[in-house]
């Protein structure tokens, strides 16, 4: 078993319930309510700016000049699809340039920029990878599944096909590559340290999806 197969396995469960959330769910039928979408994106936007920025500064610290570039090119694609597939949707579902301005990044995405951020900041680079790595292959299984069962004449056919598209796939899977490869080269220890980074990035995008669904954005003061 490769270590990023010993990474799925121990977090099954919570990648199951990913699968099953009420957002996918609706997203795959193309039911998801028009207010619950506008709202994803707008933080999806956000949360993807610092997903760049974590991406850039892990690969600062790669190894060798092929992660460097690997890592530094999905950044620029993470930046690209901010740009293109949200300025899409912003404009289809009405979310102008002002609201998105006006729009508070909500907590969950918040904590998630920021518990990447911290990773890539201080973490070795072998921790970091595994941090940043449920981005990548929770949004590629969620876009396969759901490009699966999906009826023709979905609104929400852009980002299907983005995340379940031959271009996403490469590039998930130089990451699993990277992932193992850091793994194989790391002692015991570091190894736990990656386990701990991915399974909190898997409960981070639980998070993400669940405070789009109920459309939350900071908890009121009790």
């Amino acid at each position: 078993m490769s270590f990023t197969q010993d990474l799925a396995a121990a977090t099954a469960t919570l990648r199951k319930q990913i699968h099953d959330m009420p957002f996918n769910r609706a997203l795959a039928d193309g039911s998801l309510p028009k207010d619950a979408f506008q709202g994803y994106i707008v933080q999806d936007a956000h949360y993807l700016e610092g997903f760049a920025r974590a991406l850039a500064l892990t690969a600062a610290k790669a190894p060798d000049p092929d992660a460097v570039a690997q890592l530094s090119g999905s950044a620029a694609g993470a930046i690209a699809v901010e740009r293109q597939l949200h300025a899409h949707y912003m404009g289809l579902f009405g979310v102008s340039a002002e609201r998105f301005t006006a729009t508070e990044v909500s907590a969950a995405c918040d904590h998630y920029v920021a518990f990447l951020l911290r990773t890539a900041a201080l973490a070795d680079f072998a921790e970091s990878v595994a941090a940043l790595l449920p981005c990548f292959w929770i949004y590629r299984d969620v876009g396969h599944e759901i490009a699966r069962i999906s009826p023709e004449g979905n609104p929400f056919a852009a980002w299907i096909d983005t995340y379940s598209g031959e271009a996403f796939d490469e590039a998930v899977s130089r990451m699993l590559a990277l992932v193992d490869r850091s793994a194989d080269a790391s002692d015991a220890a570091t190894r736990v340290r990656m386990h701990r980074a991915f399974a909190k990035g898997c409960w981070h995008e639980w998070r993400f999806w669940d405070s789009a669904w109920h459309q939350q954005g900071w908890p009121a003061p009790a």
